[in-house]
């Protein structure tokens, strides 16, 4: 009796250990919490504003104006594993760094998600899944939250000639949520 008593201990320990791992490895939760960020555009370069011919300039008057960032290239989210919608900016701001900016994002959280710049195509449904860590990839940061407007600075430096698409990535399990083919805007 005693024996069988310790095969129930130990299966139920190992039942336990193993309920904590997968809800670590897995956090179930992250399916049904949201987290709503919302960012200003990145700060501009102020740009003069042009003088009245009949005024005088006044001390008190502002000088300028702000003007928005410039925008370098730009998507639209699809979804792979998991329903993603909004859009993708990469912006230019006056000093002539890069910010990439999620706008109107809507997708579900998880563990260990990110944010990626890749050269890898986006592909719709299962096919797109699993290709941004198979080439080059810059990781943009951690996604702040899974909803929302959000700012991603660019290390300086950044050829972005060399990413062709954003994909919100799950580092942990290797698996796009959603992607963006990035367009140049034409001159």
């Amino acid at each position: 009796m005693n024996r069988t008593r310790r095969w129930i201990l130990a299966i139920a320990v190992t039942g336990v250990v193993a309920v904590a791992a997968g809800l670590y490895w897995f956090q179930p939760w992250q399916l049904v919490v949201d987290e709503t960020v919302q960012e200003d555009l990145p700060a501009a370069a102020p740009v003069a504003a042009a003088p009245s011919p009949s005024a005088l300039p006044s001390p008190s008057a502002p000088p300028s104006t702000s003007a928005a960032p410039a925008e370098v290239a730009s998507g639209s989210l699809i979804s792979h594993e998991h329903r993603t919608t909004g859009t993708v900016r990469v912006l230019r701001a006056a000093d002539g760094s890069l910010v990439l900016r999620l706008e109107n994002l809507d997708t579900s959280s998880g563990p260990d998600v990110h944010v990626w710049l890749s050269d890898a195509p986006v592909k719709p449904g299962k096919d797109g899944w699993h290709l941004f860590d198979d080439g080059k990839y810059l990781d943009a940061g951690k996604l702040k939250g899974n909803k929302g407007n959000q700012n991603y600075p660019l290390p300086a430096g950044t050829d972005l000639t060399a990413y062709t698409s954003v994909s919100v990535w799950c580092d942990r399990f290797n698996v796009s949520f959603g992607a963006a083919e990035l367009a140049r805007p034409t001159v």
